[in-house]
């Protein structure tokens, strides 16, 4: 399970992105300015690659109120993908080897 202790302070966040796996989900945190201001994008995919590598049909995506609150909000989501989606996480790793960039 993510816990919120374990992505960065709203000050690294309002510089640049948070990324990090667990269990076989990668995800990734940033903020991102919109018409009606700052929020924070989350968005989670399968191992073994990294963001920008991964075709955008196998990432998940939400957005959250660029605080504290979103924060533990886009955390609480990504524990909610990491359980429901359990078994992509589980599988991700499998091929590796037969997978090239």
């Amino acid at each position: 399970m993510i816990q919120r202790d374990d992505i960065l302070s709203m000050e690294f966040l309002k510089k640049t992105e948070f990324t990090g796996s667990h269990q076989g989900m990668r995800y990734r945190l940033e903020g991102v300015s919109r018409e009606d201001g700052k929020r924070l994008a989350a968005a989670v995919w399968p191992e073994p690659f990294n963001y920008v590598t991964t075709p955008e049909e196998k990432k998940q995506r939400a957005e959250f109120t660029f605080d504290e609150d979103g924060v533990t909000d886009a955390v609480a989501w990504m524990n909610d993908r990491l359980f429901e989606d359990r078994e992509l996480w589980r599988d991700s790793s499998r091929g590796w080897d037969s997978t090239t960039t």
